[in-house]
């Protein structure tokens, strides 16, 4: 079982491609955060961004992308040291077409942003830095190449179903650039993503992931990856920042969550197929980790719909 995989399938995130940005002379455009993650690739000339939080300026050079994991405002800019504009206004005049900002057409970038609810962005992205910048001439920068030509292709031509596909293949940037920082090996950043760039960690993910309602000690998950169990525990504590058991309910915890939001299950056959031996123990934990039962939980939805 892919523990990236099952991540991505439960965060049910939303994709909105946004109208590409045509730049020229010398310009400056501000951003306001975004509600989850924004993603941009320069396909013509070059730029530089800025991303609040972040103390230098980053030059991006034509071929190169960069995913934003928090809700920081940015900016893009001929001259990091420019007064800037707001993007509202400009993206808001564009309406579904390319927006345009300064003199000429020196610049074209296009963009994506992703939208995840609260607890599935905390799950995803809080355990990665807040710029990940992939240059063009970095070994790994093909991997994206084919997704930003065809991304690219139906921004420009608008063929019947263009938005559909454009949003699929947003979808498709956000895993490839989360496969690309999973290849340059592990950060300071701790999480349950950088545990999937360690073998030993990542074999125990896998294992859990694949059978979550099982009964799992941190002795028989080490059996399993053929480690000790002091060593799993001390390993998946350093990588992931939660033991192996505590990482195991909060993933219970999710499955649970998602079976409330997506279907009808009664919570007691939902605490069975997660792992809890009966409705209480599941709303116990539940309550610990969201700070509702499931019941109220599903309720709260229920209202919000």
């Amino acid at each position: 079982m892919d523990p990236l995989e099952d991540v991505l399938a439960l965060l049910d995130a939303t994709s909105e491609v946004s109208a590409g940005l045509v730049a020229g002379g010398r310009w400056a455009v501000q951003f306001p955060p975004p509600a989850g993650a924004k993603f941009n690739a320069v396909r013509r000339g070059s730029c530089w961004l800025r991303v609040d939080g972040v103390p230098d300026p980053v030059h991006l050079a034509e071929g190169d992308c960069f995913l934003l994991t928090r809700p920081v405002a940015f900016t893009l800019a001929s001259d990091p040291d420019l007064p800037t504009e707001p993007a509202y206004p400009i993206f808001v005049a564009a309406g579904d077409g390319v927006a345009r900002v300064g003199d000429g057409d020196k610049v074209f970038l296009i963009g994506a942003a992703f939208t995840f609810t609260e607890r599935a962005r905390a799950l995803l992205l809080d355990s990665l830095p807040p710029l990940i910048h992939v240059p063009h001439t970095a070994p790994e920068a093909g991997t994206v190449r084919w997704a930003l030509d065809e991304l690219d292709a139906e921004l420009r031509g608008r063929p019947l179903g263009a938005t559909l596909v454009a949003e699929r293949l947003a979808v498709v940037m956000l895993v490839r650039m989360l496969r690309l920082h999973l290849a340059r090996g592990p950060g300071p950043d701790a999480g349950w993503l950088a545990g999937l760039a360690d073998p030993t960690v990542a074999a125990a993910l896998r294992e859990m992931h694949a059978r979550p309602a099982h009964p799992w000690t941190v002795a028989e998950l080490a059996q399993v990856v053929a480690v000790s169990r002091s060593t799993l525990a001390s390993r998946f504590k350093d990588v992931v920042g939660k033991g192996p058991l505590e990482y195991l309910t909060e993933w219970r915890i999710e499955l649970a969550a998602d079976r409330l939001r997506r279907g009808d299950d009664t919570v007691a056959t939902i605490a069975r197929a997660v792992g809890y031996g009966s409705e209480s123990a599941l709303s116990v934990a539940f309550k610990r980790t969201t700070g509702h039962s499931p019941r109220a939980y599903r309720t709260q939805l229920t209202r919000a719909r």
